[in-house]
């Protein structure tokens, strides 16, 4: 009896019986890469001195989480409970929410609001960008004009609504009656008329709140290059085209920035009215934010924080919202 005869070409390995090729047997394999990877990645965390980060940040994650998110997380639980802080809370579901929503003052709130919104983009926006701009081409005492700009934002509230009372007095010896008057307007009745109300406010709201922007734009104005001005001087630009054409394309994700910091501090404007006319006359200067502190604090029989916090909730919903939709449609625009 003859043996096989085995090919030369044939290896130990072509005999050995051949692995299962099924989808079953090769399933665990990426489980096991994914979890090597893991344990990769950490294993290089801790060699970095990731455990030391841990614990300096730990004493910030605690404050930040203390004294931030346990009242957000108490406010959102607040808004669905009737409570005066004192005796124990009621579950009370959305009756917080369609009390909101049925009061009569919250539409006049939100048109306040966004008026108040919308006078302060038209006059409070363009105005720290101009006065940056102007600063910027200074050669001399630019330091001084700085901390002219800023000086405003240091004054204290209270100090600056005791100064814009004398200027809006409405009697003819006011301030800016007397400077109306010398050409032959006014005097006008400033914060006790309706129309007038809410434009003097923007006026003493952009005053104070200006300061800071013009630093903003102009550190943002020092990372402009030079060059880019000196070649438009020899294409024959003047200042408006220079500022047009080089500028404000530079300044464009800066600007991006504050439009939509002025666009959520203006909804929540809520010192000027109510240290100026505490939201009158006839409700004309009634803001949201001011109407939640009416929830809270101005109701002789206890405050309704249930509604405060449920109307906190509802602007604090729409303002992500806008924030998100702002920058989804500006995403390619600040790139």
């Amino acid at each position: 009896m003859s043996r096989p005869t085995v090919p030369e070409t044939t290896t130990p390995t072509d005999l050995a019986p051949n692995p299962p090729s099924t989808a079953g047997a090769l399933a665990p394999r990426p489980r096991r890469t994914s979890a090597r990877a893991l344990v990769d990645s950490v294993a290089a965390w801790v060699r970095r001195g990731g455990p030391h980060h841990l614990v300096f940040l730990l004493p910030t994650l605690v404050i930040f989480g203390v004294f931030s998110w346990t009242p957000i997380v108490r406010s959102v639980v607040m808004s669905f409970q009737k409570t005066n802080l004192v005796t124990p809370p009621t579950w009370v579901g959305w009756d917080n929410f369609q009390f909101v929503l049925n009061d009569p003052l919250l539409g006049t709130a939100v048109r306040n609001t966004l008026w108040f919104a919308l006078l302060a983009l038209i006059i409070g926006y363009p105005v720290p960008l101009v006065v940056a701009v102007l600063m910027s081409e200074v050669r001399r005492a630019k330091g001084l004009y700085s901390a002219l700009a800023y000086l405003p934002v240091v004054v204290p509230p209270v100090v600056s609504v005791l100064l814009w009372r004398v200027f809006y007095n409405a009697s003819p010896t006011g301030v800016f009656n007397t400077i109306l008057g010398w050409v032959g307007l006014g005097p006008y009745p400033w914060l006790q008329d309706q129309t007038w109300a809410m434009p003097s406010l923007v006026l003493a709201a952009t005053w104070a709140g200006a300061g800071g922007t013009i630093i903003i734009y102009l550190a943002a104005l020092v990372s402009v290059p030079p060059e880019l001005y000196d070649a438009a001087e020899v294409d024959g630009a003047g200042v408006w085209r220079k500022v047009w054409h080089v500028t404000m394309p530079q300044l464009r994700g800066v600007l991006f920035i504050t439009l939509i910091l002025q666009v959520i501090a203006t909804a929540q404007v809520f010192l000027e009215p109510y240290l100026f006319t505490g939201g009158g006359p006839a409700n004309a200067t009634l803001t949201v934010l001011l109407l939640i502190y009416r929830y809270a604090f101005q109701n002789s029989l206890g405050g309704n924080y249930g509604a405060a916090t449920a109307l906190s909730l509802m602007l604090a919903v729409v303002l992500a919202l806008f924030s998100l939709l702002y920058f989804r449609l500006t995403k390619s625009w600040s790139q």
